[in-house]
């Protein structure tokens, strides 16, 4: 028998394993989702375009249908493709797919807390705490409209400073947001200039860039071979690390402080549920859940709205005869007054365009993965418990079945044949079910109102000779490529 050196005896050992988990993945169900054969060790990788995989899982759907599975060395993924399929699985099977796959990288950062990795009941406590503080603290109320406003009024005089000349406008537009979340987490803003809030924005900006990078891929699929390694998985890690201890020491100053009987931010509202000493006070409202229930809320809030606002300006440069039609229909119906709220529903062609942006930019084009919950049967498919499952919010906003133009700017799409607003069940940007977006309702008054503000006050143009590609760049989220904007005064 010939002697083997070591490395080729741990390639064959993981390539044994590999094997086995396929054949036992085919053994416990003859009846899964179809899909490309995975190559051991890689699984399908030399098919999927793993810094755009949307892209390829779109070209998968055209060969193996709305339901199929692709291995990620090997984690097999089921992913869904077209609104039909998603909106099916999501609502219809809302509790069966609640579920977040349990995955070394998120075992790292998450530990089953908070409320965008974690499971059971503690999930299901942390949701329903997130979502009646935010209703209590103003979501959807005049309380937070006027701060977004006066946040707002910052925003303008910071883009005024620049005289017209070009800049770059990420960390503005993020530290704007920001401001917004930071209000409600902990009832405090920060100058734009800050070097805390520029830190903080940095940490959530870098791993949004490096979360779908294949350093974590491939440590999620070898965590033993791979975590010992230098690479982005290990920056991921020490990142969130970074953010928690932030988040630790501000909830730590507000322990001393806190005062159950005048609750004015989120934290507040945590603490005081620590103290009613009720059995789910311990179980549940402990400080690991709290530091990542607001890191989560922070990153999550911060990074897409912001991602949001800026394809918004950039689209605005592009096509600045939509521009022009914003600003009309803003100057007609609000004039020189501060936009609100309730503005929106006077403004079917600034509406219609936000949505568009939305659609257009498609900031979470693979959307957070989910799991079964239970063993279930899926549109004639056996999806195991555990399983992961991919719905593609790319493929629902860009569904030719109900978009005209799905690959195009065209905010007709959200206009009937007279001019007025009309929904389109497909737009689905938020997600649906159980895991859609917690701070829904926050996002589209920020959207809205950051908006109009800025078209009302600014008319933005591309540096002279500067070209505009619309080309997403990298990440888990699609941010736009670093481009600079002029913005001119209007008044």
């Amino acid at each position: 028998m010939l002697p083997m050196d070591p490395i080729s005896v741990l390639v064959a050992v993981v390539v044994i394993l590999f094997l086995v988990n396929v054949f036992r993945n085919q053994k416990n169900s003859s009846n899964s989702p179809p899909g490309p054969m995975p190559l051991p060790l890689i699984g399908n990788m030399n098919k999927i375009n793993t810094l755009k995989p949307h892209n390829s899982f779109i070209e998968l759907s055209k060969q193996y249908g709305s339901v199929f599975s692709v291995y990620l060395g090997t984690h097999r993924l089921v992913i869904l493709c077209g609104y039909d399929t998603v909106k099916d699985a999501l609502l219809n099977h809302a509790e069966d797919l609640a579920g977040r796959p349990i995955t070394p990288i998120g075992s790292k950062t998450s530990a089953d807390h908070g409320i965008l990795f974690s499971n059971g009941e503690s999930w299901k406590v942390m949701r329903r705490f997130t979502l009646s503080t935010l209703r209590d603290l103003g979501m959807g109320r005049k309380g937070l409209e006027v701060k977004v406003m006066e946040e707002c009024e910052c925003l303008i005089q910071r883009f005024r400073s620049y005289g017209g000349k070009p800049f770059n406008n990420p960390t503005i537009i993020n530290t704007a947001v920001a401001n917004i979340i930071m209000c409600i987490l902990l009832d405090h803003r920060y100058d734009y200039d800050n070097p805390t809030i520029l830190k903080l924005i940095s940490l959530v900006n870098d791993n949004a860039r490096i979360l779908e990078s294949h350093m974590v891929r491939l440590y999620n699929s070898y965590p033993s071979l791979i975590g010992w390694l230098p690479g982005s998985h290990k920056r991921l890690i020490e990142n969130v690390k970074k953010l928690q201890n932030f988040v630790r020491e501000i909830i730590t100053r507000k322990e001393k402080e806190a005062d159950i009987n005048n609750q004015r931010n989120f934290i507040d509202a945590f603490l005081a549920k620590q103290q009613e000493g009720k059995p789910e006070s311990a179980l549940y409202y402990h400080n690991e859940n709290l530091f990542k229930l607001v890191s989560n809320l922070f990153s999550a809030g911060m990074e897409t709205t912001s991602t949001t606002l800026r394809w918004g300006l950039l689209l605005m440069m592009k096509y600045p005869e939509i521009q022009k039609k914003v600003q009309n229909e803003i100057e007609d119906v609000i004039g020189s007054a501060q936009p609100q709220v309730e503005h929106r529903k006077e403004l079917p062609y600034t509406d219609a365009v936000i949505h568009e942006i939305q659609r257009f930019g498609d900031i979470l084009p693979v959307n957070l993965p989910h799991a079964t919950t239970r063993d279930i049967t899926f549109r004639g498919y056996f999806l195991p418990k555990g399983t992961t499952v991919i719905p593609l919010l790319h493929s629902a906003l860009r569904d030719e079945a109900y978009f005209e133009k799905p690959y195009e700017f065209y905010p007709e799409h959200f206009l009937d044949l007279y001019g007025k607003f009309k929904r389109n069940e497909a737009f689905i940007p938020f997600s649906l079910g159980k895991r859609s977006c917690a701070g829904e309702n926050l996002a589209k008054i920020e959207i809205f109102l950051f908006f109009t503000t800025l078209l009302q006050n600014f008319t933005f143009k591309a540096p002279p000779g500067a070209k505009l590609d619309l080309t997403p760049g990298l990440g888990f989220t699609n941010p736009p490529l670093p481009h600079e904007i002029c913005a001119i005064p209007r008044k």
